[in-house]
Order: C-alpha cells, then sequence, then structure tokens
C-alpha cells in the first residue's frame, strides 16, 4: 500500500514521494546496493520503499548478539508483513569469545576505546564483510538526531568502507517520519512506545527523559560527541574538521 493518507500535510507527501523516487534512483545506479537495518523506525519506513516497490536494493541487519527481545522479533514481523527474510549478520564468535574473556562482559562501561571496540567486533566488521565489493550503501540517519549528524548529506563518499553512502532521510523530522509509518500503517519496533526514539544493544541503550535529545539513551555515559559505534565514524570526522 503506497497510497497516502489526506491527513498528511503536502511538504510530508511530497517527501515520501522524493524518497520513493530517490530510492529507485539509487537501485538504478547501483545494481549491487545494500540496506543495513537495525529495525529503528527510520529503518521500518526505508525498508517499506524498498519492500513495497520491489527495488533490487539488499536489505540486511546486524545481529550483535546483545539487541533487545523486541528488535530480535521484528525480523519475524518483517517476514509476516512483506513475505522477506532479512539476513541477520553476526559477528566472529571466537573473537567477541576472546574480548569478554579479557575485558569482562560489560568493559565497554569503562572506556570510550573499549566500548568503540565492542561496536567494532560485533557491528562494524560484519558490516564491513558486507560491504566488500560493493558500489553503495544506504543507512536511516537523519541530521536532528545529534550533534554528529546536523551536517548530514543526503550522498557522501565513505571513507570508512570505501563506496558511495546514501543518507535519503537526512532532511526528515521525527514527526514526519512517524507521520507516514502512522499513514502507511507501518510496522514499528515497539520500544518506540517506551522511550526509546533510538534503539541499539540493550546494554547501551536507555529509555530518553523529558527534553533529552533523541540519541540520549545511547551510551547514556558517555559525551554527546563521542555518540558514534563506528558505522558512521566519517561523522565524528566532519564533526572536529
Amino acid at each position: 500500500m503506497n497510497a497516502i493518507s489526506t491527513s498528511l500535510d503536502s511538504s510530508t507527501e511530497q517527501l515520501w514521494a522524493v524518497l520513493r523516487q530517490t530510492l529507485a534512483q539509487i537501485g538504478r545506479r547501483h545494481a549491487d546496493a545494500v540496506f543495513a537495518s537495525s529495525f529503528g523506525v527510520e529503518d521500518m519506513l526505508l525498508s517499506h520503499a524498498i519492500f513495497e516497490a520491489a527495488l533490487p536494493i539488499g536489505v540486511f541487519t546486524l545481529d550483535t548478539g546483545r539487541l533487545h527481545t523486541e528488535t530480535q522479533k521484528m525480523r519475524e514481523v518483517v517476514q509476516q508483513r512483506y513475505g522477506i527474510d532479512v539476513p541477520a549478520l553476526r559477528p566472529d564468535a571466537t573473537v567477541v569469545a576472546a574480548h569478554v574473556a579479557e575485558h569482562g562482559e560489560f568493559g565497554f562501561y569503562e572506556s570510550v576505546d573499549l566500548r568503540k571496540a565492542c561496536c567494532g567486533m560485533r557491528k562494524v566488521e560484519p558490516l564491513r564483510r558486507a560491504l566488500q565489493g560493493r558500489s553503495a550503501w544506504l543507512t536511516g540517519q537523519r541530521r536532528e538526531q545529534s550533534v554528529t549528524r546536523t551536517e548530514l548529506p543526503e550522498a557522501e563518499y565513505d571513507t570508512v568502507f570505501g563506496l558511495t553512502k546514501y543518507n535519503p532521510l537526512a532532511a526528515w523530522s521525527v514527526d514526519q517520519v512517524w507521520a507516514v509509518i502512522h499513514a502507511l500503517d507501518i510496522p514499528y519496533n515497539p520500544l518506540h512506545d517506551q522511550g526509546y526514539p533510538s534503539i541499539g544493544c540493550e546494554p547501551c541503550t536507555r529509555a530518553i527523559r523529558p527534553g533529552e535529545d533523541l540519541r540520549a539513551g545511547r551510551w547514556w555515559w558517555e559525551q554527546k560527541l563521542s555518540k558514534e559505534c563506528g558505522l558512521h565514524a566519517g561523522n565524528l570526522h566532519d564533526l572536529k574538521g
């Protein structure tokens, strides 16, 4: 179902139309493009657009081994709604076991370096494998999500992974995302209704408090400028330079 409810304002309806056109253009330009979905609300919106139009953009997810049960169940939700099995890429179990043996199961709370090392083995390396040899990938990042993303372009060269990176929701507001989610009855992670606007690994994510920014619940014990996991490390480079 791609018909938009008339309750949407014209600017949001236009955004949705442009998004669908943009994704189709990316699919034509990059036959090997992929989208790494976290099953967060932005990623569910993008997945819906890809699945409903049967675009040639592969969708997969990164199963870190530390996800909420609600997030894990979203694979089944997608399967039931769209008839598509989203592949889950997992970290090297031997590497994870060695790290945990040396630093403990929750060593990431002790320093930014250890936290980034945990993100690196659980998320970045599996993603690197998935992107190897490809020409483009897509993300659900938006500019208003955090201070590390305020200058986010809609298309860029990803120097971390060496390919083109598209952020087609960069200019969208959270209200616009939710308006389309509700208008098209797109399924979403129930944690969003429990105060989690941004959802990552369970030990590293909490619900936000009134007045906090949208990513305050991610790595809440760290400073704002360090809050990227490595998947979008280029955001931090741009912020510094």
